[in-house]
């Protein structure tokens, strides 16, 4: 089964106009960033907010006069906030060749104070229209030692990975097979949210060992947050454009089928591609 050589989420990405303006951003929301990176022979870079198992990328352009894969037109048209998800493989080789494709060798640039290293990955692009809704890809990290130092992975808001995401879609039945064909029927019920919508890619939920203390640290930071049954939601102002939320960690499920939070809507069209380590930016179809 496809499912068994898919390990789970490996990083959600942001797109971002102003990649300073992103860190100090998301820096203010509680989280640690990690030095910036930069897309070898490219004009983006990223900064990364890592947990043990998983990470969020903010992407944007620092030099617009080099090959940006579409994302100065993709921000230009849309915005910021989410674009995509990569999901984690460490059999990305026999993935490739489940999904009639080939993996794809890359590496990029990670500034450290001690000097630059090379972090290496190796990525797979599935078909058009395998995942409705969400431009996704699979990567295996080469070098993951280079991804995670401990002061890394300490957030003052205590998020501690990547819970689930939701996907707008306007039939969630043929949605849902489709997803858990791909990723089993566990994952699907736990880490992917689907929903009635046309947004795609619209929020991201990320897990808290204590929401209590997250609740204290986001009012002290005087950051403004919605509350529900679910957990905390940051308006997207907050988080360049990403609807972002915090739940309790224990509870790994995300809220049944037809279930919405609607506290700030959707970010529209702004689920619409991804891009990281040579990866297109692509527009995606929102119906399934």
């Amino acid at each position: 089964m496809v499912s068994d050589l898919i390990d789970g989420f490996d990083h959600a990405i942001v797109g971002v106009k102003d990649i300073e303006a992103a860190r100090l951003s998301w820096q203010r929301l509680g989280f640690t960033t990690c030095p910036r990176g930069k897309h070898i022979g490219w004009g983006t870079a990223n900064y990364c907010i890592m947990f043990a198992d998983d990470y969020v990328e903010l992407l944007g352009i620092v030099d617009a006069s080099q090959f940006t894969n579409n994302l100065d037109t993709l921000l230009a048209e849309q915005g910021e906030g989410l674009l995509g998800m990569a999901f984690a493989s460490s059999h990305i080789d026999d993935l490739a060749q489940k999904l009639d494709g080939q993996a794809q060798y890359l590496k990029r640039l990670l500034e450290l104070t001690e000097g630059t290293v090379e972090p290496h990955f190796k990525l797979v692009h599935p078909p058009k229209g395998t995942m409705p809704g969400l431009s996704g890809f699979f990567v295996n990290h080469l070098t993951p030692e280079l991804m995670r130092q401990p002061e890394w992975l300490v957030h003052a808001n205590g998020a501690t990975g990547i819970a689930s995401i939701t996907l707008g879609l306007t039939n969630i039945p043929a949605a849902r097979e489709v997803y858990i064909g791909l990723f089993g029927e566990d994952f699907v019920n736990g880490s992917i949210n689907i929903v009635a919508g046309e947004a795609g890619f619209s929020r991201l939920s990320l897990k808290v060992d204590d929401l209590d203390a997250t609740r204290i640290f986001l009012s002290d930071a005087q950051v403004s947050f919605a509350e529900s049954d679910d957990g905390l939601s940051v308006a997207p102002e907050k988080a360049t454009g990403a609807i972002l939320s915090f739940v309790p960690g224990l509870s790994q499920l995300a809220p049944p089928p037809g279930h919405h939070d609607d506290h700030y809507g959707s970010h529209g069209d702004n689920g619409n591609g991804n891009m990281i380590y040579g990866c297109p930016v692509e527009k995606v179809e929102k119906g399934a």
